[in-house]
């Protein structure tokens, strides 16, 4: 063989050997193969996770939901039970009442009486239940008018009273939790000289 074929042989081995080593370059190692795959394992892993937490928090959610709709509807159906339970010895009190009048005629003077005390419980039991309930009574008689708690029904000449105060509640009214639910109907006295009919609504 000449010395030329053996530098053709050697180079060829030459290219060849390098073409494998680039080959094993680009298709990796078994070691980074293996970390590549455990790392999408653990991130597959992760997703379910997130899916199932996604899951369970919804669920969580629909139940809350429920109870609430469930308790809102309670809320409503039984809003006025304690309230009703503290009028009913109020009923009671007025059919009592009401039964001690039966069989006795009208003019019985003690027939009377024990109508008037029926009565007078009743008022008492009936105040107290509308107080528990923060209900409070507007008699604002002595007072100076409010136009936000009074209605004037009339102006009258009221020499011992002061201009613009009330002097006779023809109706009492009525707050809950300090809203007006119902104004107090009142007579006012007039100033001395002035027209009647109109009440300063500024006081």
């Amino acid at each position: 063989m000449s010395q030329d074929e053996n530098r053709k042989d050697e180079a060829t081995e030459e290219v060849t050997e390098q073409a494998g080593e680039e080959g094993e370059s680009e298709a990796g190692s078994p070691e980074q193969d293996s970390g590549a795959s455990d790392e999408v394992t653990a991130l597959r892993e992760q997703v379910e996770k997130q899916k199932e937490d996604m899951m369970r928090l919804q669920a969580e959610m629909q139940n809350v939901r429920r109870r609430s709709e469930i308790d809102v509807e309670k809320a409503h159906k039984f809003a006025l039970e304690k309230f009703v339970k503290e009028l009913l010895p109020v009923v009671d009190s007025l059919e009592k009442a009401v039964e001690s009048t039966e069989g006795h005629e009208v003019h019985n003077e003690e027939v009377v009486q024990r109508i008037k005390e029926g009565v007078d419980m009743t008022l008492s039991m009936f105040t107290g239940a509308l107080e528990k309930f923060n209900v409070q009574q507007v008699n604002p008689v002595g007072e100076p008018f409010d136009p936000q708690l009074h209605e004037a029904m009339s102006m009258v000449p009221s020499p011992d009273a002061e201009p613009n105060s009330v002097i006779a509640v023809m109706q009492k009214g009525y707050t809950l939790n300090d809203r007006l639910v119902r104004p107090a109907m009142v007579m006012v006295a007039k100033a001395d000289g002035a027209e009647g009919g109109n009440v300063d609504e500024q006081a």
